[in-house]
């Protein structure tokens, strides 16, 4: 038989996708190959051999296949009579697919006449059997959960360091705010590494304009009032003073969003606050939609 293998990393940044696509693809072969035999096409094996390979990265578990891209050419492939392989094999059914995506996947993989193996069963599913059926369930729920827990050990770890630590978590600083150096990493492997903290200081271009702005509000002055001044008197709205972080916005003037979004940000007060725009997430056909409050 003639195999497709696919396989998915979710980043780039914290993953190594040689090495996450290399060990998906000895899963598989653990399943179809005979590693003593090689020929020029690929690593023969007992049961076939893989012919094409399509592997994802940056992609979430819980994106649909079609959005992902080359899962989309996958599935695209499948449904050309000259594809060139029989069968899809995955290194491990939790990387890719979740929720009940394999059962349906499977169906339209079988109309074309396509085969899916999993290592899980090491060997095709078979949509008719019961206890391929259960399995098929268990491992979606269980790709499924897994999102979710890390999900909220990150969510848990972040509200701990942001109210125990104090540290500054990402994004970019407010106007007013550079981010300094705060020393080494605490965990140690991650310092061993040379990663350091960061913490939030005042700009010395800048902090004087948002001292102002409370000053004037604290006068009872409109936010539109505090809005016109800077503009005449061309002090730089906070996308033009920090055009690197903000390179998606274009207005170069101050708004009264502006002003509204300075004077409405606790962080200015002296209080630290995470995940103050809550993100929730609500299941899909095939993966989740991302809701922002």
């Amino acid at each position: 038989m003639r195999f497709a293998l696919y396989g998915r990393v979710s980043t780039l940044e914290y993953q190594d996708p040689a090495s996450s696509l290399g060990w998906q693809r000895d899963s598989a072969l653990d399943v179809i190959a005979d590693r003593g035999l090689i020929a020029d096409r690929g690593l023969i094996a007992d049961r076939g051999l893989i012919v094409a390979e399509f592997f994802d990265i940056g992609y979430s578990r819980t994106v649909p296949w079609a959005l992902r891209r080359q899962a989309a050419r996958l599935l695209e492939a499948v449904t050309n009579p000259d594809r060139g392989f029989d069968a899809i094999i995955v290194g491990e059914s939790e990387r890719a697919f979740i929720g009940t995506q394999l059962l349906r996947l499977a169906q339209v993989f079988l109309a074309h006449g396509v085969q899916v193996w999993l290592p899980e069963l090491d060997g095709p599913v078979d949509l008719t059997d019961p206890a391929h059926q259960a399995l098929i369930l268990r491992l979606g729920e269980r790709a499924r959960r897994e999102v979710a827990r890390a999900r909220h050990r990150t969510r848990a770890a972040m509200r701990a360091q942001a109210r125990d630590q104090g540290r500054y978590l990402g994004g970019r600083p407010p106007y007013g705010y550079r981010l300094v150096d705060a020393g080494p990493h605490p965990n140690a492997a991650h310092a061993a590494w040379g990663r350091r903290l960061q913490r939030l200081d005042p700009d010395p271009a800048t902090a004087d304009t948002v001292r102002w702005i409370f000053a004037q509000r604290l006068t009872g002055r409109s936010l539109a009032g505090i809005a016109r001044d800077p503009n005449d008197r061309g002090v730089p709205c906070p996308s033009q003073a920090d055009r690197l972080r903000n390179q998606h916005r274009h207005g170069g003037t101050w708004s009264l969003q502006a002003v509204r979004a300075i004077v409405a940000n606790p962080r200015y007060t002296g209080r630290q606050v995470w995940n103050r725009q809550h993100i929730q997430y609500r299941h899909t056909d095939g993966g989740q939609a991302r809701v922002q409050e």
